[in-house]
């Protein structure tokens, strides 16, 4: 079986609502569903996150698939461990301990930071939650961990032939990913700064494990560099 990870299209940063796809994101996932129909994959399953995004970015890829001519798809289903972790409790923990963060006081004090400095900060809080760093009563890293893997499990236990398409998130993506991988925590964190919106990566199930095939590819968007986004 093929477990083909799609990551969400370009959310909406930096706006009252973040969970829902921007015109942009809309544009990434039509490309991907133009794509995965014209090279010939379908799935026998498609599973998602439950997340705004998530269910965006399908209605998306589904509608340009049927636009290419594609015969109907699998109902999606949703499955709220692929759902993401909560980035505003791991950012709001990491600044209670570091109160001092350049990035912190500019929020505290009502300013809009430019992305860059809201990756950086997202890069040291995702670092230090990976590390047991609190987060009040929020998910623990390892919570999350064995949410996401668990996911995969139950995915395993019904294997068969054919693709399963997963719609998640960078963060969900990456610790199956580590997981297929066998690495450590850190490589989770490196592999989620890293993933592009709507990108695709491809696990294989093979002698009672995942093996990696592909990882943080975007071939629909090959003719489109200015669809390159990573937030």
């Amino acid at each position: 079986m093929t477990l083909l990870l799609v990551r969400h299209g370009q959310a909406s940063f930096g706006s009252d609502d973040y969970d829902r796809l921007s015109a942009t994101g809309h544009e990434q996932a039509r490309h991907l569903g133009a794509w995965l129909h014209s090279h010939g994959r379908r799935p026998v399953r498609v599973i998602g996150g439950g997340m705004r995004r998530h269910r965006e970015t399908w209605a998306a890829i589904a509608e340009a698939w049927a636009d290419d001519g594609g015969d109907p798809l699998p109902e999606p289903e949703h499955d709220p461990a692929l759902a993401e972790f909560d980035h505003h409790a791991v950012i709001t923990g990491y600044l209670a301990e570091n109160p001092g963060h350049p990035t912190g006081r500019m929020l505290a004090a009502g300013q809009r930071p430019q992305p860059r400095e809201v990756l950086e900060l997202l890069v040291a809080a995702i670092t230090r939650w990976s590390q047991g760093g609190g987060i009040g009563d929020g998910e623990s890293w390892s919570d999350f961990r064995q949410r996401a893997t668990s996911a995969l499990e139950r995915v395993d236990a019904e294997a068969g032939d054919g693709e399963v398409w997963v719609v998640s998130s960078g963060g969900v993506i990456s610790q199956l990913v580590r997981h297929a991988l066998q690495a450590p925590d850190e490589t989770a964190v490196r592999l989620n700064l890293a993933l592009r919106n709507c990108a695709l990566s491809e696990l294989r199930a093979h002698h009672g494990r995942w093996h990696l095939h592909s990882w943080n590819e975007v071939p629909h968007l090959a003719q489109h560099p200015g669809l390159w986004t990573y937030y």
